[in-house]
């Protein structure tokens, strides 16, 4: 991985909400891959192979009148980045139960106590999305469950799903970094159920009692018919990845396949939810 080469986006944004979660989200089609917020607004990064010179142009947030967006560029060796996440990455604490930190900082006293490396991967917890699939994991029982983490990025939501008493767990992400990551962390955190798969939906070879997808509403409502071939009966869907206006065309989806919506989590606009099959 070491001749990878990265391009990170540093942008300034006024005023910060919701202006910083819609960039990350138009960023995220765009084809970025990972993201970190900063005082004055976030920083984004993408692998130099997969960018182009107009790869802003569909970014709509950039033309609106209503926030002030300005940013530069440049090119970053990989070599550079965990120096970048240490200065970044503060531990988070979730409903009191659950901590999510990286190797460098002090032991919470949670029930759980996940250490993550992020490096280039999303999914560190500090994101709204991450954070309420960290809540629906807390308050759902998961002993002796089959699990598959969909768009697993850093792993923390399968090494938590271990945490709470599931097995055996499968991690698929399509990005390789995410994968090596994942199989980084799993292996840091003495995880033994969890398998780590490098793939898309059809890499998906088993079927489950719950399944957790955090990707992006278009890819959700793309494989949507994948996740429900593959969730046993009385299972589990939860979902996010997307904004409270994405909700219809999520439950239209979800209703068309006979799933039964049963919750729903809000964290600055963004959603969370989950069904039933």
């Amino acid at each position: 991985m070491s001749n990878i080469i990265y391009i990170g986006y540093y942008f300034k944004v006024h005023p910060l909400q919701p202006a910083v979660e819609i960039l990350i989200a138009e960023l995220g089609y765009a084809g970025f891959e990972s993201f970190v917020e900063t005082e004055d607004g976030v920083t984004a990064y993408i692998q130099k192979e997969e960018w182009y010179a107009d790869i802003l142009d569909d970014v709509q947030i950039l033309n609106s009148d209503e926030f002030q967006i300005s940013f530069t560029f440049e090119e970053i060796e990989q070599t550079n980045w965990n120096a970048e996440w240490e200065k970044n990455f503060n531990p988070i604490v979730v409903d009191g139960e659950c901590a999510v930190r990286a190797p460098f900082h002090d032991k919470f006293d949670t029930k759980y106590d996940i250490v993550i490396e992020p490096k280039m991967s999303f999914g560190t917890g500090h994101h709204e999305t991450t954070h309420m699939m960290i809540q629906h994991i807390l308050k759902n029982d998961f002993k002796d469950k089959s699990v598959l983490d969909m768009g697993c990025g850093t792993g923390v939501l399968a090494i938590l799903a271990e945490l709470k008493g599931a097995k055996p767990i499968d991690a698929i992400d399509y990005d390789n970094w995410c994968y090596l990551n994942s199989l980084e962390n799993v292996e840091r955190n003495n995880c033994k159920s969890i398998t780590v798969i490098e793939g898309d939906a059809s890499a998906i070879k088993n079927k489950y009692d719950i399944i957790i997808a955090n990707i992006n509403r278009n890819i959700l409502m793309q494989d949507m018919s994948t996740y429900v071939s593959k969730l046993n009966k009385n299972g589990m869907l939860f979902l996010s990845g997307f904004y409270n206006d994405d909700i219809p065309m999520i439950q239209e989806v979800c209703e068309k396949h006979l799933l039964k919506f049963e919750e729903k989590l809000e964290r600055n606009n963004w959603v969370s939810l989950k069904f039933l099959n």
